[in-house]
């Protein structure tokens, strides 16, 4: 029975850091430490120099830089493209750090699971902020963050005091971003397709409206006129007319 759990407890501390760290990297990493040098769980060998206090420190004071940039409309865009080569990896190094010392290739496929879950979340975060930032109101890019915020130490939370069930929200969660994300990406496209076409029509030229006209209108002005050779006899007929040459 205590096999059992303590597989659980990894799977679940694997399946953790991963998911975390696509949302809030620094919060995850944060709360981990607290939780590892205040004794309230035991950290793999691997992951024990997140109980350290300059780690923790500066977890801490990157969080505060993304709580403020994450909810600031535009700049929380930038900072997840920024974070998209941030985030997948480290979610990749934690999760294999979760299994502590075991086979290379049990490490390895655990690495693998925490980069896929940290590239659903973080992807699925990504985009759905850009959909909201279409929106000229500030609210709901606040209300979105801070909820994320509360996902991510609730679900740390979970993952550490309810494993099995931490277990079945994140098998939850897989299905759903398989679900959602296709639709998310293509609303994207549809929003950045229509982007464009608004900046074409702000950027194109203006033409006149009959152009063909116009071009033989010059054509027939530029042309020379045709005059009867000097020199060339006319002749003029009888009782008047044209004259004849």
């Amino acid at each position: 029975m205590d096999a059992y759990q303590e597989l659980v407890a990894t799977l679940a501390l694997v399946m953790g850091v991963g998911w975390a760290s696509g949302i809030n990297l620094y919060a995850a990493v944060a709360a981990l430490g607290i939780a590892g040098a205040s004794g309230h769980m035991q950290l793999p060998p691997d992951l024990e120099v997140l109980a350290s206090p300059l780690v923790i420190g500066a977890a801490c004071l990157m969080y505060m830089v993304e709580f403020f940039a994450d909810k600031t409309p535009g700049v929380d865009t930038g900072w997840d493209a920024l974070h998209t080569f941030i985030r997948l990896p480290a979610g990749a190094l934690l999760a294999a750090g979760a299994v502590g010392e075991v086979a290379p290739a049990l490490e390895i496929a655990a690495g693998l699971l925490g980069g896929t879950l940290a590239a659903g979340s973080h992807l699925t975060k990504a985009s759905s902020r850009v959909l909201i930032n279409a929106s000229p109101e500030p609210f709901s890019n606040w209300a979105a963050s801070v909820g994320e915020d509360v996902l991510v130490l609730g679900g740390l939370w979970t993952m550490l005091n309810h494993p099995l069930l931490f277990v079945c929200l994140m098998l939850v969660f897989v299905g759903l971003v398989i679900w959602l994300l296709p639709k998310l990406l293509r609303l994207l496209r549809l929003v950045f397709q229509r982007v464009q076409r608004w900046f074409g029509a702000k950027t194109a030229p203006e033409t006149p409206a009959d152009e063909g006209a116009v071009t033989e209108t010059i054509a027939a002005d530029s042309s020379p006129a045709i005059a009867p050779r000097s020199g060339a006899n006319v002749a003029v007929p009888p009782g008047g007319g044209p004259p004849r040459t």
